[in-house]
């Protein structure tokens, strides 16, 4: 498989993917200059409440992740049967995690409000109360609409996905004046206006389920008597759980790193917040690849070859050139997007020099985030997992030594431990099978059986 032909899929798998993210933080953002309008307590109960979703995310990614593997795997392998006991997998996960999460949330949605929200009792905590009634059971339509997404991707399908998050958001964004001002239900009205364009958006995605062609083949395929619906979800949990933990650990690690931050000052937790979300916009391009890059080496295994080391080449190349845009994109136009943001005065420099300071972490990052597709489709995502694991203590622990030097310092907190992350990726990759298409069971073509049998199966361990 030529270079080329690597880069263009992936390219075409991650363009959607990076629209589908970046119309979900749009939304959010125009989301939250309706709800500025209640005042500042709404905004912090509102800010809040989604960070803690965001974090609630990674547990159903793994069913979503899992599934977009092993999808895309029997996709390669023109495997129905397997196809139809993944996405079976997947929904059994669903079944089983939302209730706890959606039953369990609403149960305790004051506590809740109270953790995150610091201890306090003061004006925002009924308002985040509040949000979370209706909130944390509405995340079962975003669980869904997870589960949906990582099929179709699996089957090479990342456009579906992308028009409807651009659907919800959109629906989001007409209801929100009328829920939050029109209708005068404040917060509530901001919660209801996300769990119905969300509601709509998942509707229309079953129908494409319904409609996509390699959907109904696996519904239709006889499955091995032998599995039950709980092997299926074993096997979607296991292949999924090292992706979940991996993303549930840079959100824990974002959001304690606002804590080191604190200590700097006021000032810089503010610039730090408005340039964080700028810096989001280059960040989710990285994912977008990443996920390309997952898809790919999947359906590249399931048809028994193994190109890993081309398609971590092409995604490296790509991330990096965007990492590398992203940087000097930060390091000349920070002003303009401090004051993009309505940040002034000392905010606005402390943000600009944060964002200048920014380049190299950015380009490691995007390294590390493309070369994890791979590992993420080939099956090697525990070994990542461990990896973001030490990183992000290292990090925080960099953060909170260097925090004396301001923000540069916690820039140099971040590229320092994410260059030894990259080292650590980086060895992985060199042990992955050498730039010639090879058999999954790491034989090339013409070896012999006994050849074959002495060969590693995953050198990725």
């Amino acid at each position: 498989m030529r270079a080329a032909e690597h880069r263009r899929e992936l390219v075409s798998l991650a363009h959607p993917v990076y629209l589908e993210l970046l119309a979900g933080v749009t939304a959010g953002i125009i989301n939250m200059v309706w709800v500025a309008r209640l005042g500042g307590e709404a905004v912090a109960a509102v800010a809040v409440a989604t960070n803690l979703e965001n974090l609630l995310l990674g547990v159903i990614l793994v069913a979503g992740s899992g599934m977009t593997v092993l999808v895309a795997r029997s996709t390669g392998a023109e495997d129905p049967a397997a196809m139809r006991a993944a996405v079976r997998g997947g929904w059994t996960l669903w079944a089983i995690v939302t209730p706890v999460v959606a039953v369990g949330g609403f149960l305790c949605r004051r506590p809740l409000a109270r953790l995150v929200l610091g201890g306090g009792e003061d004006s925002s905590l009924p308002l985040a109360t509040g949000y979370f009634s209706i909130a944390l059971p509405g995340i079962a339509v975003l669980f869904a609409t997870n589960v949906i997404d990582g099929i179709l991707k699996g089957t090479g399908d990342t456009r579906t996905p992308m028009r409807l998050a651009i659907l919800a958001n959109g629906l989001i964004l007409a209801l929100d004046p009328l829920l939050i001002l029109g209708c005068g239900l404040g917060v509530r009205g901001a919660a209801i206006a996300t769990v119905l364009g969300r509601t709509f958006a998942l509707a229309c995605g079953f129908i494409a389920l319904r409609r996509n062609a390699l959907v109904r083949q696996a519904a239709r395929a006889p499955l091995d008597g032998t599995r039950s619906l709980a092997s299926d979800a074993r096997r979607v949990a296991a292949t999924g759980l090292p992706m979940s933990a991996d993303f549930v650990v840079r959100m824990t690690g974002a959001l304690a790193l606002v804590a080191v931050v604190a200590r700097i000052g006021v000032t810089e937790v503010a610039a730090y917040g408005i340039a964080t979300k700028a810096m989001y916009v280059a960040t989710m391009a990285f994912y977008s690849v990443r996920q390309a890059a997952a898809i790919r080496t999947s359906h590249r295994l399931g048809t028994g070859h193994d190109e890993r080391w081309a398609i971590g080449r092409q995604a490296l190349l790509l991330a990096g050139a965007l990492g590398l845009a992203a940087a000097l994109a930060l390091l000349t136009a920070g002003p303009w997007i401090m004051r993009a943001f309505g940040s002034e005065g000392a905010v606005a420099e402390a943000g600009t020099l944060y964002l200048r300071c920014l380049g190299p972490y950015l380009v490691l990052l995007a390294c590390f985030i493309a070369l994890g597709g791979v590992f993420e489709g080939s099956g090697a995502s525990p070994a990542l997992a461990r990896i973001t694991t030490c990183g992000v203590t290292l990090q925080l622990t960099l953060a909170y030594g260097l925090s004396g030097a301001g923000l540069p310092g916690i820039c140099l907190a971040m590229a320092a431990s994410m260059a030894l992350q990259c080292a650590a990726v980086a060895r992985m990759y060199r042990r992955t099978a050498p730039p010639t298409t090879t058999r999954l069971d790491g034989s090339r073509p013409g070896t012999s059986a006994a050849s074959r049998d002495s060969t590693p199966d995953n050198r990725l361990a």
